[in-house]
């Protein structure tokens, strides 16, 4: 496990580009923490990391946004999800086995879904207003050996 903190939202997308280089197809991270803990917007560090241009929102009403950068990219926010079948008509496995990469905000909410080969991050609010506690674990050793890297 890694765990840091992030002073300010600089040290966040430094560590969200550092995450993004180690990522590869068929990556999955799983984000949680409190609201306002910054999942959305390590969620958008990753993403422009990975060469998207395009202007990242959260899918908070969408549930999930699609973008094209050096792989394909689905981000998912399951904040909303009342029942778990709300998944299953959406098509999550499309999105969850396919060849790019999958972030879900909020993926507690939906554990039995998630693929066992994943990463796992936790933010929590830090001491300072600004900043944030990131911990990230690989559920599998070849993934720890990735997070090694950082």
């Amino acid at each position: 496990m890694i765990s840091l903190i992030c002073h300010n939202e600089a040290a966040t997308i430094s560590f969200g580009e550092k995450l993004a280089s180690i990522l590869s197809p068929g990556d999955f991270i799983c984000l949680d923490g409190d609201l306002g803990a910054g999942k959305t917007f390590l969620s958008k560090s990753i993403i422009h990391a990975l060469g998207v241009t395009d202007y990242v929102t959260s899918p908070s009403y969408t549930i999930v946004n699609e973008y094209e950068g050096k792989y394909p990219i689905y981000h998912f926010d399951v904040y909303r999800i009342d029942d778990i079948d709300e998944m299953y008509e959406i098509g999550y496995e499309e999105y969850f086995y396919a060849e790019g990469i999958c972030l879900v905000e909020w993926a507690n909410m939906i554990s039995e879904l998630i693929p066992p080969s994943h990463y796992q991050i936790r933010l929590r609010m830090g001491a300072e207003f600004t900043s944030r506690i990131i911990e990230i674990t690989g559920s599998t050793t070849e993934l720890e050996k990735k997070l090694e890297a950082l």
